[in-house]
């Protein structure tokens, strides 16, 4: 800039010098604390901006040494004093060039108290961005176009430090993200004009070549075969680099049992941008895995639960898995072997599995084999199966029912969500349809469907709006006794409609809750997080499930929850009030949302 204007340039480079100065001038203020007599403490009280005095109350040297009790007279004075270019230093960072403070000592020696005030004047703003590009990138100028406008600090935007780094951090990071791996940064800088309350900001990038990728370079395999991983991945040679391509294959490894970590990068310099090779990192399981827990949950109570996996059966690393799981109110068993993923992304297997619930006066116990064919691809996930259920429906207040069924079956999925573990963004959706013939291991033809959506919308910074639906039909002449009751729908409890029992609302036959042909289901959730891993939660829930629709009954829930996202997952306690069956119920949940 020209003319009487005076102007300030910061760089990153001239923050550096004031943060070793700074810390030369505390290391001198420090040591010397060691030779001087002690005197009484003092207290600090700041007049400034809200977003100011916070941060003059974490970094200011009055606010830092108040409760030290060897401060002397002259160390004291000495920072009243210097009050101004310490101010001046830390609201910089936030875009204050032109404070104006003051400090007074006051009070008698043993009750001091500094008085800060400080008058912060104009924010500075952003006036005009440069950014330039050299290298490969000039070659796509509408690359340059997305980069500039997707930059953090447009015009009008306060000038912040942590702000103008974070700006820069981003652009990089997108510009390596996609075709330019080994982009950087060369120079950049800020120019600020006080009087004006202006910053002018630049920065250059180059970005190097346009890289493409190669083969699989696979590291660290003793155990388990490289066809594990080149058959799930999604990645073409001579396709154009991509960040999120490399995430795609690094989740598609992880999502298998035979990994406990993944790492996918094209390396720390490759040496030829062209078919750069694709670095594969993994750590393998071993080949034996046994896990075990204990829990409670008020649906079916306490529980303990084993799982034995062995990784790699007849060297082929097909996996052997058995799991037992014994609740108060229900029993599971599972035994399967699943195959690795074949040349088309498809992994199949066979199992079996005993499942025994006693809820609501009703002891089910369904027995079940079958075959099933996976395939997951990104975010979305498809299944065919064949299933033979065979299930013992023993009400309290009715006649047993035997049940038997061969049913082919599509399902579908879609996991769209920000974070799999802590979604907040997103939805996941999930449908499934089935059909089965009497007389072909059938008692009686049907087409049962099922869907279900839980959809994430996020509130402000941390708050969530949480929906969810849920839809289920059973189709068939006459009543459904000879469809297997596993296949049919009860609901309450936790996961439907809170603040009624687990499976008590259905068909109601002498206090026994029988399952029915219909459900619906459907709740909204408001999450207010306070802290970043704490949480509390109102919802109302409402649903209904019915043999005959025109006589359905509607359950409506209502309640407050607390939530916790623990190192093991998220953590739900629910209070729920039953409006129908007026009754508290409390829920406990552990769990991801899938």
């Amino acid at each position: 800039m020209t003319g009487p204007r005076r102007a300030l340039r910061l760089s990153r480079s001239r923050f550096r010098f004031l943060g070793v100065h700074a810390a030369a001038l505390v290391a001198g203020f420090v040591l010397s604390l060691a030779c001087v007599p002690a005197r009484a403490e003092y207290q600090v009280k700041i007049e400034a901006p809200k977003a100011i005095r916070d941060l003059l109350e974490r970094h200011l040297d009055l606010s830092r040494y108040k409760d030290r009790k060897d401060i002397t007279e002259d160390q004291l004075q000495y920072m009243v004093e210097t009050i101004g270019d310490q101010v001046t230093k830390l609201t910089a960072t936030e875009g204050y060039f032109v404070p104006k403070a003051t400090a007074q000592l006051e009070g008698a020696p043993d009750k001091r108290v500094v008085n800060v005030k400080v008058e912060p004047g104009p924010r500075t703003t952003i006036d005009n961005v440069a950014l330039d590009f050299t290298g490969a990138i000039t070659q796509d100028p509408k690359r340059i176009d997305e980069l500039k406008k997707a930059w953090g600090l447009p015009h009008g935007v306060a000038f912040r430090q942590s702000g103008w780094d974070k700006a820069k951090d981003d652009s990089l990071a997108a510009l390596q993200s996609k075709r330019y791996y080994a982009a950087k940064q060369t120079n950049s800088q800020a120019r600020v004009d006080p009087d004006e309350s202006k910053a002018d900001l630049s920065v250059d990038y180059d970005s190097g070549p346009a890289y493409t990728l190669g083969p699989l370079d696979v590291q660290g395999l003793s155990r388990y075969p490289r066809s594990i991983i080149e058959h799930v991945n999604p990645l073409r040679v001579g396709e154009d680099y991509s960040a999120d391509r490399l995430q795609s294959l690094q989740a598609a490894i992880q999502g298998q049992p035979y990994f406990s970590n993944a790492i996918v990068d094209l390396g720390d310099d490759p040496k030829d941008p062209v078919n750069a090779p694709v670095r594969v990192r993994v750590r393998e399981y071993p080949p034996n895995r046994l896990t075990s827990g204990v829990g409670y949950g008020t649906d079916t109570g306490a529980s303990v639960e084993g799982r034995y996996q062995y990784l790699n059966l007849f060297n082929k690393a097909w996996v052997v898995d058995t799991q037992a799981r014994l609740e108060q109110r229900r029993q599971y068993l599972f035994a399967g072997v699943t195959l690795p993923p074949d040349d088309k992304q498809y992994v199949n297997s066979i199992y079996s599995s005993m499942d025994r619930t006693d809820t609501s006066g009703t002891d089910t116990r369904s027995y079940r084999a079958g075959f099933k064919q996976t395939r997951v691809r990104g975010i979305y996930e498809t299944s065919f199966t064949i299933d033979f259920y065979y299930d013992d429906l023993r009400p309290d207040g009715a006649e047993r029912q035997l049940s038997k069924a061969l049913v082919p079956g599509f399902a579908w999925t879609r996991r769209d969500v920000d974070d799999p573990l802590f979604p907040r963004r997103g939805n996941i959706i999930t449908t499934q349809i089935g059909a089965a013939v009497k007389g072909v291991l059938t008692d009686q033809s049907f087409v049962r469907s099922y869907s279900r959506i839980r959809q994430f919308v996020p509130v402000g910074q941390r708050d969530i709006l949480v929906a969810r639906g849920e839809l289920g039909a059973v189709i068939t002449n006459g009543p459904g006794d000879g469809v297997p009751a596993t296949l049919r729908f009860r609901t309450g409890g936790t996961q439907s409609v809170r603040g009624y029992d687990f499976q008590s609302i259905g068909n109601t036959v002498n206090g026994s809750t029988l399952p029915t042909k219909f459900l619906v289901t459907g709740g909204l959730e408001y999450q207010r997080w306070f802290l970043p891993q704490w949480g509390a939660a109102v919802f109302w829930d409402t649903g209904t499930a019915t043999d005959n629709w025109s006589q359905r009954r509607w359950f409506n829930g209502v309640g407050v929850g607390v939530r916790w996202k623990s190192p093991v997952g998220p953590i739900q306690l629910d209070l729920g009030y039953g409006i129908q069956e007026k009754q508290f119920r409390p829920s406990v949940s552990l769990g991801i949302a899938f």
